[in-house]
Formats: structure tokens, C-alpha cells, sequence
């Protein structure tokens, strides 16, 4: 069974930023996890290496939570679908 995207999110998250399993979770937001800008980053490539994606700029800034992050490759998916 494929891992879900939440999951996927959160094992990316959990290798870029060297944290012990189970820290993030499905609700994590990137300042109580201590993520700062250039971590997003590092995410951010990983996610898109990942996933097979390019996420534009703007969706980038917004992402602040793992909900966040985990709706926009959602996002990303369904239109690369279309």
C-alpha cells in the first residue's frame, strides 16, 4: 500500500531536519519544530524531488504546518493530474 502524502511529508521532514520519529506530527507547525527559512528550503527541494513537482514561490511562503505543506503537494498533484 502506498504511504500516504501526510506521511511522506512528515518522514521528508523528519530526515532533512535530523529529528527522532515521531516528532512531527500531522499538526506540527514549522515554529514550534524550530524550522526556520533556510530549513524550509532544504524541505522544500526535498519535497519536490519526492513528489516529482517545481512548487511556485508563492505557494512555498505560505507553507508555516505540516497541514500546510501537506495540502499544497495535494494541491500540486491533483492539477499536475489534469
Amino acid at each position: 500500500m502506498p504511504e500516504n502524502v501526510a506521511n511522506r511529508v512528515i518522514r521528508i521532514i523528519t530526515k532533512t531536519q535530523k529529528f527522532a520519529d515521531g516528532r512531527v506530527t500531522e499538526s506540527s507547525t514549522f515554529k514550534e519544530l524550530g524550522i526556520d527559512s533556510l530549513d524550509g528550503l532544504n524541505i522544500l527541494f526535498a519535497i519536490e524531488e519526492e513528489f516529482g513537482l517545481n512548487v511556485p514561490d508563492d505557494a512555498a511562503m505560505e507553507f508555516k504546518s505540516v497541514p500546510e505543506v501537506v495540502a499544497g503537494v495535494e494541491r500540486l498533484l491533483a492539477d499536475k493530474q489534469v
